[in-house]
């Protein structure tokens, strides 16, 4: 084994990095073993020297991180500040001082990861970040190395805990969504503005990193199409037991059936309780991949938090630092399809549709007539009503996003037509 350590540069010490310094302490044997040389931590940069931090030096502790990693001794920077500056700014000043990064930044990587990346290789350097997807649960690098060798035509994913709890408390206590918000909020799982997570921002940069490693393209956060999950109600999950089904918040990646372009999407969809993710409970994160040669495989596990975050870290630390050892380089940037990202309109799935309607003769001829005109197949109606008001349910066969579009256009002009109560696509079948 190497005697002289390897230095560690750690950017940010909140919730995350706090749990990679302890990490790094109370298991420097073991990984010093691991990786075949001892690790130290060098210095860790923050904004507020003052705070206590149990477990770390205080010499080490600067506000200075631009400094820090321009040193030229430091062998790699681990990057959990978050957010697009002076996170950006300070990987390109880690590569060009020698460094790899080992960084856990999302929306960083989903909007800047070819720049990163071209950085990285000019530099002979790595740039690893299984922590910025799904928390602890091993899958950039699976995708990345382990199914290299195969083509993967589909990625589903639950990939928000925040929301995933919001939605499995919906449907397990029929409580409505502010309620299960407030409760999510008082657990910790809800950020005091939870925008990112419930409007599906942090779903989306997730979704742009997988399908660009998935598919080997560039896919960058403004090619994912996005819709929260603010408008899920009681009366959806109704619908959805009704078919069996329950209701998720999905990050879902695939190739066109020919081939040629790709799509990234996250919105709320039903997903039948028999599928792999429809079980998923609480907070927990889990990836449906589906591959030609290796089938159907299922990643799952907590996906955010201190602790498992540090792993996926700490595990990358690991690759990084062996692959110092050992003067290589791990797996870069393979971008080579250069493949489209079509937009959402050439989406085809299923559709679930409530309409309030008239209570009268006619309104079901008039409603599949428009369905028909815009080349949308039915697959089950379901009308009930009195009084005059009636509710008529509509569960299609697979369409375009841009028919279906037009086909509720067109339904809303009809005088018959109160109201779309709610879209709600059908995935997973």
């Amino acid at each position: 084994m190497r005697t002289r350590p390897l230095k560690v540069a750690l950017l940010g010490c909140g919730v995350v990095g706090s749990e990679v310094a302890r990490i790094m302490t109370t298991h420097a044997d073991d990984l010093a073993a691991r990786i075949g040389a001892p690790v130290e931590l060098a210095g860790v940069a923050v904004r507020r020297p003052s705070k206590v931090r149990e477990g770390i030096d205080p010499s080490l502790v600067t506000t200075d991180a631009t400094a820090l990693v321009k040193r030229g001794d430091i062998d790699v920077v681990v990057e959990v500040i978050g957010g697009i500056e002076p996170a950006r700014g300070l990987i390109m000043t880690a590569f060009e001082h020698g460094a790899s990064v080992v960084s856990a930044n999302k929306a960083l990587i989903a909007q800047d990861g070819a720049a990163l990346h071209a950085a990285a290789e000019e530099h002979d350097r790595d740039l690893y970040y299984e922590a910025a997807v799904a928390g602890a649960i091993p899958l950039i690098r699976p995708l990345r190395e382990s199914l290299a060798g195969d083509k993967i035509n589909r990625v589903m994913g639950i990939v928000n805990g925040t929301t995933n709890f919001i939605l499995d408390k919906m449907d397990s206590t029929g409580a409505g969504y502010q309620e299960a918000l407030d409760e999510a909020t008082a657990l910790g799982y809800a950020e005091a503005d939870p925008t990112a997570d419930v409007e599906g921002f942090d779903a989306a940069a997730k979704a742009a990193i997988l399908a660009g490693i998935s598919f080997h393209t560039r896919v960058r956060l403004d090619d994912v199409y996005r819709e929260g999950m603010t408008e899920v109600t009681a009366a959806d999950f109704a619908s959805a037991k009704e078919m069996g089904c329950t209701i998720k918040l999905l990050a879902i990646c695939e190739r066109a059936a020919h081939g040629g372009s790709v799509t990234a999407r996250v919105h709320p969809a039903m997903i039948p309780l028999d599928h792999p993710l429809a079980s998923v409970r609480g907070a927990y994160n889990a990836v449906f991949v589906e591959a030609e040669a290796a089938g159907q495989l299922m990643f799952y596990g907590p996906g955010a938090g201190g602790a498992p975050t540090a792993s996926a870290v700490l595990g990358d630390l690991v690759a990084v630092c062996r692959n110092k050892l050992g003067e290589a380089t791990g797996p870069g940037d393979s971008a080579y399809t250069q493949l489209p990202v079509s937009p959402m309109g050439e989406v085809v799935t299923r559709y679930h549709i409530s309409l309030d309607v008239a209570d009268k003769p006619g309104v079901l001829a008039q409603v599949a007539t428009v369905f028909a005109e815009h080349g949308v197949s039915i697959d089950t109606v379901r009308q009930s009503g009195k009084d005059g008001e009636a509710s008529l349910v509509v569960v299609t066969h697979r369409a375009a996003d841009a028919a279906l579009t037009g086909t509720v256009d067109a339904l809303r002009k009809l005088d018959t037509v109160r109201g779309v109560a709610s879209i709600m696509r059908v995935e997973g079948e």
